[in-house]
């Protein structure tokens, strides 16, 4: 799949950019409206913007070009990962909203909402007034960046598929909110505790691991995913090799395979520890040798967000599969078991931020933008 359109290009001082910005919204309301009820998108759409002074042109990791302002105060997050990348910049006081799953860190719960990944409510996103949009490949659709984009809102896509591509993406978004200085200190120190694990690795033979993402129907992660590439940073590799993303996998093969380690990521300890313990009872499970001998691992759901906390979650799972590289201090270890088991959680590392407010609005020359035709425009979009 690729993000097939180009944002026509917006100039200006971030005053004038943004006024003369909403007003192009309802300009290319109709337009938007024609073209998403028609039930397709051209390769290219631009919808007049007047004459504008100069911002910043980006190309995204899917090589769209966007234009955003020379300073970006406000920010929509539609993914949980770009959230926290958010966050981790130090920027949190720039996220003007994000989605019902960004619920780290805590702060994040406090943001207003515009729905869903998949299908968020544009009219919600409009009505914050982001200077940029965020987005990642993986789980926002094509239409939703295709109909912010002829609305006229730029949409930064990401789109990490390794440990290495996820922290490029923290510099990548570093530059676009203007905070370099913060991107490359968190890079540089994420590649540095990388570096380290692959140093205390070196020459440690693999771990043959199932990673379990979904129990009922059975799912596992492909070569291909970031999952994958977090799995042999921590010294382990998957017993599941195909290029889907997301394979559904029997546990009559599994069993044939018989890994040495189950890996299950969870938000919370308690539960993942009922659900293994009622997995032990149940046919095929309970004939698998790591599961007999306790040997699993339970790890943040970190590990499933490509965010700087994947690199903890990373260095957790490989304290379990690897203990004698790390000889220095004890893996903490769940009790109650034997072999592998492992609960690894971090606390928020942040800290408050007050949101700037959207820029006002003087009287009719900048209309309401929740009108009968923008909702209907958003209703043909999901």
């Amino acid at each position: 799949m690729a993000f097939e359109s180009k944002l026509g290009a917006p100039n200006g001082v971030n005053a004038e950019f943004r006024r003369r910005r909403l007003a192009a919204f309802c300009a290319g309301i109709a337009v938007l409206f024609l073209i998403l009820c028609d039930g397709a998108f051209p390769a290219q759409t631009s919808v007049s913007h007047g004459v504008l002074p100069a911002g910043r042109e980006l190309t995204d990791e899917v090589g769209r070009k966007i234009q955003i302002p020379q300073e970006v105060d406000r920010v929509v997050s539609l993914a949980p990962n770009l959230t926290e990348i958010v966050f981790a910049l130090g920027d949190g006081n720039h996220l003007a909203g994000d989605t019902d799953f960004c619920d780290y860190p805590a702060e994040a719960l406090q943001k207003p909402h515009v729905g869903g990944p998949v299908n968020p409510n544009l009219e919600v996103v409009v009505s914050l007034m982001p200077d940029l949009v965020l987005a990642t490949k993986s789980i926002n659709r094509r239409e939703t960046v295709n109909a912010l984009d002829h609305i006229g809102l730029p949409v930064y896509v990401t789109d990490p598929h390794s440990v290495e591509e996820m922290v490029a993406s923290v510099e990548h978004l570093g530059n676009a909110l203007g905070a370099e200085k913060s991107a490359a200190m968190l890079a540089e120190d994420l590649r540095g505790r990388l570096s380290d694990l692959d140093h205390r690795l070196a020459g440690a033979a693999p771990r043959r691991v199932f990673f379990v993402v979904w129990t009922d129907p059975l799912i596992s992660v492909g070569r291909g995913t970031f999952i994958a590439d977090a799995l042999r940073r921590a010294g382990g590799r998957s017993v599941v090799d195909t290029k889907a993303e997301w394979p559904h996998v029997s546990l009559e093969e599994i069993v044939r395979l018989q890994p040495e380690v189950l890996v299950f990521a969870s938000a919370h300890a308690g539960d993942s520890q009922r659900d293994i313990d009622a997995l032990r009872t149940r046919p095929g499970w309970k004939n698998l040798a790591a599961m007999q001998h306790g040997n699993v691992v339970v790890v943040s759901d970190a590990i499933n967000r490509p965010a700087p906390r994947m690199v903890d979650a990373i260095e957790r799972l490989a304290r379990a599969l690897h203990p004698e590289a790390f000889t220095s201090r004890a893996v903490p270890s769940a009790g109650g078991g034997t072999g592998f088991s492992l609960w690894g959680f971090e606390s928020a590392r942040t800290k408050s931020h007050r949101l700037k407010p959207v820029p006002p609005r003087s009287g009719d020359s900048n209309p309401v933008i929740s009108t009968p035709m923008i909702e209907k425009a958003c209703a043909c979009a999901r």
